[in-house]
């Protein structure tokens, strides 16, 4: 290894040390931007509704061919000899999975409207985790080229759907993201489960976000392999089609609550709840793990204090929950 290649290393290993307090940085660039319930996590004023949407009435576009950001794939502090962020990591400090995978780039946001195109999971890699190394190696370079976090022409705005799980007595499910194993938000407590928006396949009639919230139960809750195959047809699968009915007997209640920005990576996330009746949830996810393919799973109390350090998305979904708890069915 060279010694820009050990110099850059050295800053991604304080980068994923030292996130909490970096993002609390990070956080101070933007004194104007409006915050979700009073966390970090930066918005609009209209991203948030005034009560939580259910799901089926979010309503997706998608435009094929959007206008490529203002800002993309920056070579700022890479070593030699490497042409992106992504690439970087690949060599240098890759986590158990880093797939260029199809996703969804967010063009425009107007709940309960959301308008969407095509993009790549290093796309948000590129921008987002370079934008929040330099930070660690103590440069704002590339974070002024960006500017307004909240613009989404500015950079390929990939999402997360965040999504909070929660009983009805209040009991809900929290995730501990492990370093070594996820590329992003890596030592911070989560909400869970979450995942970027993404198709099944490159195939963007895939847009549906009940489908994308249901294959990542199925891998972060229950640890099956988010490698389905050739031939999977998910409005066939069992699991996809029990979360689904007990979604339409009212067992289980989805919401949407608005989206955020966070200050140190960029990351957007479409904030949810999800409100099971207990007994669904113990038939669905008796079988919880204790460890994932990204960390450490667990249950918590709504009315517990807010882990810390958590990922301003997991905080602003847990406030809002807490918020609109009588009109979500969840036992005061």
């Amino acid at each position: 290894m060279t010694p820009d290649e050990e110099r850059w290393r050295a800053e991604r290993t304080r980068l994923n040390a030292e996130r909490d307090h970096l993002g609390r940085i990070a956080s101070d660039f933007y004194p104007a931007v409006p915050r979700v319930a009073g966390t970090r996590l930066m918005c609009r004023e209209d991203w948030i509704p005034s009560a939580p949407i259910p799901l089926e009435d979010v309503r997706l576009e998608w435009d094929p061919d959007p206008p490529p950001p203002a800002v993309a794939a920056p070579s700022d502090g890479l070593p030699d000899g490497y042409r992106t962020y992504a690439e970087a990591m690949a060599a240098l400090a890759p986590p158990r999975i880093f797939d260029d995978r199809p996703s969804y780039r967010l063009l425009a946001a107007a709940p309960p409207l959301l308008r969407f195109g095509p993009g790549r999971y290093f796309d948000g890699v590129n921008v987002g985790e370079a934008t929040a190394h330099e930070l660690a190696a103590d440069r704002r370079g590339l974070r002024e080229r960006v500017g307004d976090p909240c613009d989404l022409r500015r950079r390929t705005a990939l999402c997360a759907i965040t999504t909070l799980t929660v009983t009805t007595s209040g009991a809900y499910v929290l995730h501990w993201r492990d370093p070594a194993k996820v590329a992003h938000a890596g030592g911070l407590h989560q909400v869970m489960p979450v995942g970027v928006f993404q198709p099944l396949s490159g195939d963007p009639t895939d847009l549906d976000l009940w489908r994308c919230m249901v294959r990542e139960y199925a891998e972060e809750l229950l640890g099956m392999d988010e490698d389905y195959g050739d031939d999977f047809v998910q409005d066939e699968w069992p699991f996809h089609q029990t979360m689904t009915r007990a979604r339409n007997e009212r067992r289980i209640r989805a919401h949407f609550l608005g989206l955020g920005v966070d200050p140190l990576t960029f990351a957007l996330d479409l904030l949810t709840v999800v409100v099971m009746d207990d007994a669904t949830f113990a038939e669905l996810f008796g079988g919880l793990v204790s460890v994932n393919a990204e960390g450490r799973v667990s249950l918590a109390n709504l009315d517990a204090p807010i882990p810390t350090p958590i990922q301003p998305a997991g905080a602003a979904a847990l406030t809002l929950t807490r918020h609109h708890r009588t009109n979500l069915g969840i036992a005061p």
